[in-house]
């Protein structure tokens, strides 16, 4: 009996939408209404109240909300428009690094990484542990910090491209590069030690002092990051020891292609238009140093000054130079190197998002192409390129946008988070913590964005936590973790479709693969909430 084919990602995402539409038939609209009320008789502030047709005194019927139908189809293009800004950031970042890969300097980078590497093994101790689990761990820390840290989510798409091809480079596949990257931030996003979207805003609604109790939120960090990486350690191991394990054996073979060899001959060139572009490049940063000489970096509650633009322009100035010493390979790899670097500073300065990390990357892939000596129609054309064979990953992104688009339009969502909420009404503290950590995991399936689900949730959640005794913080826990987790597996997260795409990675196939990880890290999260209702807690 030959065996069943897994329908297209379009076509699950697609029914999905169908499914969605049904419920607007079968779950009453309504909607959550802000009103400003009294607290404690002395203060007063915007909380929200949910109408529904058993309250009449109360009741506000939701006209604009209808049950969905002929919507499925408009709903496609809705999601294209909602999500339009993370579908331009795919295409952009797409055709930038086509740009860039055709000058091979990534590949020259990635081989000289692993000739690296494997000198460096000889070492006992090294060779012990293993170099590979060594990159491994250390790349998987460095974006869990940043998800942590400053709430890295879109911006991984990026790093997706360079980061799937190094782990197949070492013997891994892509299920292992993406883990690198996207689960790793969004390991740190649960961790949320000091994430403005979502710990920053949950506990400014909830009242209470801004970051506080960040001393228990580092040792759920470092307890999630020791099973979420050793997790992917254990899988990473067997796939070295047989590939053909993999889920993504016969899918990685368009990764495979293009694998790293020892054998692998690079040219060593410098033209001209390398120097033009060093030159412009120099003079452009050289006037934002005198623009802007000092940038205040902020981390959570705290800022730093510091004159970074003018560092980093001194050092660009040094290292472009000696770069271009070698080979044009090397300078690229210098572009790449800074470009992340003015991202990083740009997000935590200048609070940069999607529209300044996309031109960041297209002014990186003009440079790389006029570097190699390119003229703009072949710049253009490569560009195209690139946009096309990432095309599938912008358009998933925009039909998971259609899913939310349908239970938005039908008035189900508030309806649906009412009715999970009164189910804490007659359970004891750990059941009522448990309870609204389950109901945040479960919204976070149909609104994956922290910051607007802490909207929706908290002024609902922190004053009933109130009623039952249970402190504030521990709430804004329950939506931290609650948040986070299923950002890894949800369909109508653009930010997850997007890296699958980029990647290669059916959504079918993630899910088959991921689910263990998720269940296994939702339950650690409902352990580490029960210290925060049974222990005295610093900030609790």
């Amino acid at each position: 009996m030959a065996k069943q084919k897994v329908p297209h990602t379009f076509v699950i995402v697609f029914f999905i939408i169908i499914i969605a539409a049904v419920m607007t038939w079968f779950i009453e609209p309504g909607k959550y209404i802000k009103q400003t009320v009294d607290q404690n008789g002395t203060t007063s502030s915007e909380m929200v109240f949910y109408y529904y047709d058993d309250m009449p005194e109360q009741y506000k019927k939701d006209f604009d909300a209808e049950p969905q139908t002929w919507q499925i189809f408009s709903a496609l293009f809705n999601g294209f428009v909602q999500q339009s800004n993370i579908i331009i950031f795919i295409l952009i970042i797409g055709g930038a690094f086509w740009i860039m890969n055709k000058s091979r300097a990534i590949d020259m980078g990635i081989m000289s990484f692993l000739n690296y590497t494997r000198r460096i093994e000889n070492n006992k101790i090294i060779g012990y542990v293993g170099i590979n689990n060594i990159i491994i761990v250390l790349i998987m820390l460095l974006f869990s910090l940043f998800g942590a840290v400053f709430g890295m989510s879109e911006e991984c798409i990026a790093f997706v491209i360079i980061i799937v091809p190094l782990a197949i480079s070492m013997g891994y596949d892509s299920i292992v590069g993406i883990c690198m990257v996207y689960v790793a931030a969004h390991i740190g996003f649960a961790g949320a030690i000091l994430n403005p979207f979502t710990i920053g805003i949950a506990q400014g609604i909830a009242g209470i002092p801004l970051f506080s109790g960040i001393g228990y939120r580092i040792f759920c960090w470092i307890i999630i990051n020791i099973v979420g990486i050793g997790f992917v350690l254990h899988y990473a191991s067997k796939i070295k020891k047989n590939p053909q394990l993999s889920p993504m054996y016969i899918e990685d073979a368009y990764w495979r292609k293009n694998e790293i060899h020892d054998n692998m001959t690079f040219e060593h060139y410098v033209p001209k238009s390398a120097w033009v572009v060093y030159a412009l490049l120099l003079a452009a940063m050289t006037i934002f140093s005198i623009l802007y000489p000092k940038t205040t970096l902020t981390i959570g509650n705290n800022s730093w000054s510091a004159y970074i633009i003018p560092v980093i322009t001194v050092s660009f100035a040094l290292f472009g130079f000696l770069s271009l010493r070698k080979t044009v390979h090397n300078f690229i790899l210098i572009l790449l190197t800074y470009t992340i670097i003015y991202l990083i500073v740009g997000v935590m300065g200048y609070q940069w998002y999607i529209m300044e990390i996309a031109s960041l990357f297209l002014v990186m892939g003009i440079a790389s192409g006029l570097a190699t000596g390119k003229n703009g129609s072949e710049i253009a054309g490569l560009f195209i390129e690139g946009m096309c064979d990432i095309l599938s990953a912008a358009v998933v992104v925009g039909l998971a946008g259609g899913i939310v688009i349908i239970l938005q339009d039908g008035g189900i969502i508030d309806t649906i988070l009412f009715n999970l909420s009164k189910t804490m009404a007659d359970f004891g503290k750990i059941a009522s913590i448990e309870i609204m950590y389950g109901i945040q995991t479960l919204i976070n399936i149909v609104i994956p964005s922290g910051s607007a689900k802490a909207a929706i949730t908290m002024p609902i959640m922190a004053p009933f936590s109130d009623l039952i005794g249970i402190c504030r913080q521990a709430t804004v826990m329950a939506f931290q973790f609650g948040d986070g987790f299923t950002n890894m597996i949800t369909p109508t997260s653009g930010v997850l479709i997007a890296a699958l795409g980029v990647a290669r990675i059916p959504y079918q196939k993630w899910v088959h693969w991921v689910w263990k990880l998720i269940l296994t890290l939702i339950i650690l999260g409902g352990l580490l909430l029960i210290p925060t209702v049974l222990m005295n807690l610093k900030g609790f």
